[in-house]
């Protein structure tokens, strides 16, 4: 573990139909964060596919999480699988943590 890593979940229903739901019934983002700069170390969602999984990871680690919009813009831009608006408030909800965490309002 890095020195000034810290690790934030976000939750979000996800929409009815796709096998995650069938799976998990809930979308859950884990990532690390370094609280210092904000820098997206790592991230794991739980989706159904290996794929999935690993195309939010890479769209999310390098990014910093004080960006919301810029991490928002880019999951617009490039995911458009059944989860997107589930995947959004999870993003949305470590936003929240990290800043509550580093003692911003939110």
């Amino acid at each position: 573990m890095r020195r000034n890593e810290v690790f934030l979940t976000g939750y979000a229903k996800l929409p009815e139909g796709i096998t995650a739901r069938e799976l998990y019934g809930v979308i859950a983002l884990a990532i690390t964060v370094d609280r210092k700069t904000g820098e997206i170390l790592d991230a794991e969602p739980t989706l159904s596919t290996y794929l999935g999984r690993t195309f939010v990871k890479d769209l999310l680690v390098g990014e910093n999480i004080t960006n919301l919009n810029i991490i928002e813009a880019k999951v617009q831009k490039h995911y458009f699988g059944s989860a997107k608006k589930a995947i959004l408030t999870t993003i949305k909800s470590c936003h929240k943590t990290f800043n509550k965490i580093n003692g911003k309002l939110v």
